[in-house]
């Protein structure tokens, strides 16, 4: 309808004339008869009475214009998208981008499902062949990705690494990790991936050392940066890195599976419990008609519909995973068993026993999915130790059954952590971590030897410093609330905390010792703070601690950054692509880490 009639009426359809609305006044359409009609006489009357109401009738007609398009225009349309314009570029990076993010297989670009949607999508652009996203479009996103982090790198003054060796179960290839993360000027943590590198031959320390080394280089990183190497506890992989000359510690998830494990092999009974559950979680996860015959009970006792869960050799909390997931099925499991056979029964006690095993193991998991997290450090560990020391130490009402195991679960972490208060990678990472302190410190003289060692690692950034000034004394700040806890592990942290109380200061008056006094004087801030927020604040006020949490704080406390590069790995390396050259492996993994520092939606 014409924007016209905004300003007229008909009195009656098929009215000769429209009333205006403006001066009321009777205007022809044109005629008589409906064939007619038209509103010329009505805009003429809007145009010579009402300037106003015409110049809105004039804006709301302002429609544009379409001319039709030439023969040359038309064809040109139907032309395909020159290779080297920005949008057939554009569309193929894209492409190569989607390739590497989805660990979608390289021949994806040949297959007719997908050539059709990119036909639809664009008709002009002509997708390019497979070799050609192999050797060029994704080699050139590497080269652009790769020199984009070493000017990144090269600002960096240390680094925690991770590091790990793979073999595949696919193909005779065996793959060695090089991850790095590190604390940026703006305080805020960084991560790469650097290598995921071919490693060939035999699994020495010297051939490890090697390797390293050649990855260093490659990377132009010096040894004097790299703060420290996170590797297993295999001797070759320590042997590797004394003889490379550069600090490393073992991964402090992979001591706990040694700890666990020593525990539940302490004790018959659990043991002997243990291998039931496994008999009973196997008879449901290879027997469909086993399976199908207890979610009918679930459903019937309107329980939720869960399998039982298969523990893991490798992964100890597995096992936990697996008493929780058969005492919850409990009632399920009970009326199985009166109707139909089980390879294995459980007694009560045996019931109980499960019960106590899993009481006692929740602390543990706890405490391995927190060093597990990405934002894990190694100030995590000398407080999450203490904890579990004292977890384990307190006798409960839930020991019945399982105290020879909680005793030897004890000492195994006495012995295999024996010397992590005098670590100084974890001693000076605890106190430079605004949450921990000198709080979660056991014994004096670790506690002495740790200040000293972060006092003259304060004395050397002071050195380092081209233009230091000498910090003002600070008011200590108001104690902050504690956040709840939330877990068993989480309370007897809190627990520590406030048994802890800042210790006397030796008057000093060097620089170092001011700072570090102030610092340890103040409150701790709550556990689930950031403590590169807090050094970001207090930059200013502990320059020189600030430059030391930056280099203490970046090193990781498990090699799980290593692990998950593994597991991203698999997704690549599949029973479809085994055969996959090792330098195309490596690309497409460096590519998937590592392209949010790139990333342009």
């Amino acid at each position: 309808m014409s924007a016209v009639w905004n300003h007229f009426k008909l009195e009656t359809e098929g009215c000769p004339t429209a009333t205006c609305n403006i001066c009321k006044l009777s205007v022809s359409r044109g005629g008589k008869d409906r064939a007619a009609f038209n509103t010329t006489n009505l805009i003429r009357h809007l145009k010579n009475k009402h300037p106003a109401q015409y110049s809105e009738f004039t804006a709301a007609t302002q429609i544009k214009t379409w001319s039709q398009p030439t023969l040359e225009a038309m064809l040109k349309n139907k032309e395909k998208l020159p290779k080297d314009s920005d949008k057939a570029k554009n569309i193929t990076t894209k492409i190569a981008e989607f390739i590497a993010l989805d660990d979608q297989p390289l021949s994806v670009v040949s297959n007719v499902g997908f050539r059709c949607l990119m036909e639809h999508l664009e008709p002009r652009y002509e997708l390019p062949s497979r070799s050609y996203f192999t050797d060029t479009a994704l080699p050139s996103i590497h080269n652009k990705l790769r020199d984009h982090l070493l000017v990144m790198l090269s600002k960096v003054s240390a680094f925690g690494f991770t590091t790990d060796i793979w073999s595949s179960s696919l193909c005779p290839m065996s793959l060695i990790s090089f991850t790095a993360q590190w604390i940026n000027s703006s305080f805020n943590l960084q991560r790469a991936t650097l290598n995921a590198q071919h490693f060939r031959g035999s699994h020495t320390a010297e051939h490890v050392k090697q390797a390293i080394e050649e990855m260093l280089n490659s990377w132009g990183i010096e040894k004097e940066r790299v703060h420290v190497i996170v590797r297993d506890n295999a001797q070759n992989m320590k042997r590797a890195m004394e003889d490379l000359a550069v600090p490393s510690l073992g991964c402090v998830a992979h001591t706990l599976q040694l700890v666990v494990h020593e525990g539940l092999l302490s004790q018959r009974s659990v043991t002997d419990t243990m291998a039931n559950a496994r008999k009973i979680t196997g008879h449901f996860k290879h027997s469909p008609l086993a399976y199908s015959r207890l979610e009918d009970i679930q459903i019937s006792l309107k329980m939720t519909v869960k399998r039982l869960q298969q523990d893991v050799h490798v992964r100890w909390n597995s096992s936990l995973y697996m008493l929780q997931s058969i005492l919850e099925q409990k009632p399920a499991l009970s009326i199985y068993t009166a109707d139909h056979n089980l390879p294995a029964t459980l007694t009560s006690s045996q019931w109980t026993l499960m019960e106590n095993t899993a009481e006692v193991l929740v602390p543990l998991e706890e405490l391995t999915r927190e060093v597990s997290k990405e934002t894990a450090t190694a100030a995590d560990v000398i407080p999450a130790i203490s904890a579990l020391r004292r977890v384990l130490s307190r006798e409960q009402t839930t020991d019945q059954g399982v105290r020879t195991m909680k005793r030897t679960l004890l000492e195994a972490v006495e012995t295999r952590f024996a010397e992590v208060e005098k670590e100084p990678l974890y001693s000076i990472a605890t106190l430079v971590d605004p949450r921990y302190k000198d709080r979660y410190f056991t014994k004096s003289d670790h506690l002495r030897f740790a200040k000293d060692s972060l006092i003259q690692e304060v004395m050397k950034m002071e050195e380092n410093r081209v233009a230091s000034k000498e910090p003002e004394a600070a008011e200590p700040v108001s104690k902050a609330p504690r956040q709840g806890a939330g877990s068993s592990l989480g309370s007897i942290l809190d627990e520590i905390l406030e048994e802890r109380q800042p210790e006397a200061q030796s008057v000093s008056t060097t620089s170092a010792d001011v700072q570090v006094r102030i610092y340890l004087s103040e409150q701790t801030i709550p556990r689930k703070s950031n403590p590169l927020d807090y050094w970001k604040t207090h930059a200013t006020q502990f320059p020189s601690l600030a430059a030391v949490a930056t280099k203490f704080l970046c090193a990781p406390c498990t090699s799980v950054d290593s692990e998950r590069l593994f597991s991203a790995v698999s997704n690549i390396l599949d029973e479809n692509r085994n055969r996959l050259s090792p330098d195309k492996l490596e690309m497409l993994i460096f590519l998937k880490k590592n392209m949010h520092f790139i990333w342009e939606p």
